[in-house]
Parts: C-alpha cells; structure tokens; sequence
C-alpha cells in the first residue's frame, strides 16, 4: 500500500489528509506532530476581549484522525534524507513513498529586546490570553502594535493579525468605557505597511487608525525593544505594552537537512508545490519558497489552496501521469475590528478591499465554525 507521511498537524497538513481521503486512493497516512491538537489560529485575535478562550480555539485531533483511518506518530521532525523518502524524528524513523512537508515556520527573535519586552501574538493561545491579562491590569497607559518581516524574504510576514489585534483592542477599550485612559500606537519600519494587501487596502487602514485616534509611526525600522518603549532608527516610543509580530523564517529542523532552501531560509518549491529537485516530496504552507506574486500570502487559506494541488499531484505520480497541477494564488482576509470586518481580496486578475460592515465580522465568526465543525464532530 502507498504511503504518505505528513509532517506537521496544522491548516496544510490537515487539508492534505481530508484530500487524500476524498480522492478514494488506497494509502496508509501517517502524521507526524509532536501534539494531536490544533489551534486556529485566526481566532487567536479574539482572545485579548475575552470574545473567545484559549479552550474555544482548541480542537483534539483524536477523533479526526481515527475517522480518516491515520496513524498519528507523535513526535518532532529531525532530519529528512534520501530525498524525502527517510525522516528521522525523536522518537523513531520513518520511511515513505510521498512526502507533504508542512511543519510551518517560526519567527525571527533577532530584534534586541523582543523576547524579554515584547509579547508575539501568534505564537499561541497562551500569548493571546497573556495579552488579555496584561490590558484588564491596566488603568491605563500606552499600547503599541507592530509588524516586521524578513529582510531577505518579504512575503514571509504576517502583518494582517497585528491590525486585528489593533482594531480589536481599540473597540474593547470603547466597549469598557476606558479608551481615553489608553494612547494606542502603531508602528512598522515601512512606509506602506501590509503593502501585500494592496495599495487601497494600506490607505484603508491607514484611515482607520486616524478615525479612532490611532497614533501612526511608520516608515523607520525598529532597532531594539525596551521595557518602555520601542526604539526606531528615527525615534524612541514610549510603551506600557508591547505587541510586536516579527517576520518568519523556516523551521529550525530544516539546518539539519540537505534540502534546497530559499535565501530567507525556507524550502524552495515550484508552482507544483514539490520541493526543487526532488520526485514525491512536496511542501505547503509557511515551511516553503513558493513562486507567485510579491502579495502571495502565508495565511491558512494559501496552505490550503497549496495543499489542494500537492495531493493532485501525488495522485498524478500514484497513477503514473506527471504532476499537473499549479496551486492558486489567492488571498482572502477579513481584518475584524470586534464589531465589524474589512475585506480584502487577491487573486491574479482582482484586488479588492471594502470599508468596515457588521456582516463581515459575522462571516469571519460562521467561517470558523464552518472549518472546525470538520475536524470536531
């Protein structure tokens, strides 16, 4: 029977499994994770108002992978070798006839200051529930969001949360009847920041900051994070809280391999999701190098479209046929302020963004039941 390892239990790896299963190909799958539990992650935004808890966002994999017959091999990835046929974890060896690598990626903590002084929101629920701590023991004070990203891989960022996180934050303080005890900052070492977005959607947000007296301090790099501040190449901004999103770079087992990297550190992958060189290996979401628009995005959706066309290709490869398939270019965000939703869509021919509307916020809360319900039942 054809074996298909997949390493990694998030948005990629888990759209890989269900796609496997729909197919109807006969394939053992195995999973390989160190924990058999997701965190959505998109929702993580919703932590610091108490709209959610860390438990809401969790889901137990268990019963997922018994109904779609997978063997979880519970364990972190060491090495990949023999082209991706070997990976070695540390808790034993595996063996495959096709790979789907989508262990995602971590962030850069080289800022000065930023582990010690800084909370990374996406890090995990924790992080978010720490946030949510840190505000309701505030009387009042400044809070300070920003984003950064890697210097020599720029899509590898994710700015569309801090907004959140920032927008969020603001409505809840309304909501308390305690916004004009707080100063809120945003900052980011670009002139255009979440230029990814699109020009429309930057001047958007933008605006939206200005509306709700949002103090703006773009275009000069962060050097270094303090206690009390974040100190840029032009200026020092005093700070009670920071909440920094650095950029991303590959997972730090990726050093021990011999497999092709991009110059951000990443795998690099064709349009084919395989990883360059190699036959049967592929890769999706954040762990890899994607050709594509400069706006290609490291979002759950674009893992999902990626992992979508890395199984056709393998059942391409199953039944003898090269692979085919390209995998989209799509980016869909919903950046939530808490009570409403800014849309911003691209895709290779459009870009779209539309000013706040209540119903967006709710379609963002029915997308996140609609995807868990899958993975709950």
């Amino acid at each position: 029977m054809t074996h298909i390892v997949i390493l990694g239990s998030g948005f990629g790896a888990l759209t890989a499994v269900r796609e496997i299963r729909k197919s109807g190909v006969e394939a053992q799958i195995t999973v390989v994770s160190p924990n058999n539990h997701l965190t959505y992650l998109p929702s993580l935004i919703w932590l610091p108002s108490g709209m959610r808890n860390a438990s809401d966002i969790d889901v137990d994999l268990a019963r997922f992978f018994a109904r779609e017959s997978v063997v979880w091999h519970q364990g972190a990835v060491v090495n990949v070798t023999d082209g991706g046929r070997t990976v070695e974890t540390d808790t034993g060896t595996l063996t495959n006839d096709f790979l789907v690598i989508a262990t995602g990626s971590r962030f850069i903590k080289k800022l000065p200051g930023i582990m010690e002084h800084a909370i990374i929101p996406c890090e995990g629920a924790a992080q978010g529930m720490m946030i949510h701590d840190r505000i309701n023991a505030m009387d009042g004070g400044t809070i300070a969001v920003g984003f950064g990203t890697n210097p020599k891989e720029p899509k590898a960022v994710r700015g569309g949360p801090m907004f959140e996180f920032l927008f969020g934050i603001e409505t809840m303080l309304r909501r308390q009847g305690r916004r004009d005890k707080f100063n809120l900052v945003f900052f980011n070492g670009a002139a255009k920041p979440g230029i990814r977005l699109g020009e429309k959607a930057v001047g958007g947000l933008l605006k939206q900051m200005e509306k709700r007296g949002i103090a703006i301090h773009i275009g000069a790099k962060p050097t270094r994070i303090e206690a009390d501040k974040v100190v840029t190449e032009r200026e020092e901004i005093p700070a009670d809280l920071i909440l920094m999103m650095p950029g991303m770079t590959g997972p730090l087992w990726l050093d021990n391999t011999d497999l092709p990297r991009s110059e951000g550190g990443f795998i690099k992958a064709d349009a084919k999701c395989r990883v360059e060189g190699l036959t049967g290996t592929y890769v999706v979401g954040d762990t890899g190098s994607y050709p594509g628009p400069d706006w290609l995005a490291k979002q759950a959706h674009q893992a999902d479209l990626q992992a979508e066309a890395a199984v056709k290709n393998i059942l391409d490869e199953i039944a003898g046929r090269a692979p085919s398939h390209d995998f989209k270019a799509e980016l869909i965000c919903i950046v939530d302020t808490l009570d409403s939703g800014i849309l911003v869509f691209r895709n290779t021919k459009i870009s779209l963004f539309l000013p706040p509307m209540k119903i967006f916020h709710w379609a963002k809360r029915l997308f996140e039941r609609h995807y868990l319900k899958e993975y709950r039942r």
